[in-house]
């Protein structure tokens, strides 16, 4: 707090050198201070009516939303309501689960020992994490690849972490790992990510020969 001295008495104590530091507390002047206060009060109430203003503002512009809003909500919400088309229409590569590979690659149950392939195309299996930083950069090409060979190879993905029993069927220590299935003998398999060439010379020298 700022103090207020009264000039005449800081002058009488010069005359009166004896007059303590308590004694020069009891003599402030009061009415500066109440002044000052006064000032602080009218900015204080300047700066609440502003804020107000500028509350108000917001408000209608919020309540009182553009046409054009209201058709890019309901854009979104349309999406939203149909999930199940925008997946069938982008996703080329089909999630696997372990009754499915018994369906459409190997029984592995009922012949462990021996390679069965029940497909009617050649296929890949690509055996991934979702927390795989390489299994992440090889997802978007292996869709491009499912895409440009559709109707002549069937591409697959296995999540490792959920299907550990096809996990440990192929021996899966590092992923991503690629397994290559031609419709006639045995299957290959890549590990680490690929390239879209590196996926095409695979194809061309092992799926499609």
């Amino acid at each position: 707090m700022e103090i207020w001295y009264n000039q005449e008495y800081c002058l009488s104590l010069q005359r009166f050198p004896k007059e303590t530091k308590n004694n020069i507390k009891k003599k402030q002047i009061i009415k500066p201070q109440l002044i000052k206060i006064k000032y602080l009060m009218k900015r204080t109430a300047t700066l609440v009516v502003a804020i107000l203003a500028l509350v108000l503002t917001a408000c209608k512009a919020d309540n009182s939303p553009k046409k054009q809003d209201n058709s890019a909500i309901t854009t979104e919400e349309t999406k939203d309501n149909n999930p199940k088309e925008g997946k069938e229409t982008k996703m080329n590569v089909t999630e696997m689960n372990s009754e499915m590979f018994q369906q459409k690659i190997m029984d592995f149950k009922k012949s462990p020992k021996t390679w069965n392939f029940k497909g009617d195309k050649p296929a890949i299996i690509d055996f991934y994490a979702t927390w795989c930083g390489p299994c992440k950069a090889t997802a978007p090409v292996l869709e491009e690849v499912a895409g440009d060979y559709a109707g002549q190879i069937d591409v697959y993905k296995v999540d490792v972490d959920q299907q550990r029993e096809l996990a440990a069927l192929f021996g899966i220590r590092s992923i991503p790992s690629i397994l290559f299935i031609p419709k006639t003998g045995e299957p290959t398999m890549q590990n680490g990510a690929m390239n879209k060439a590196q996926f095409e010379e695979v194809i061309k020298s092992v799926l499609l020969k």
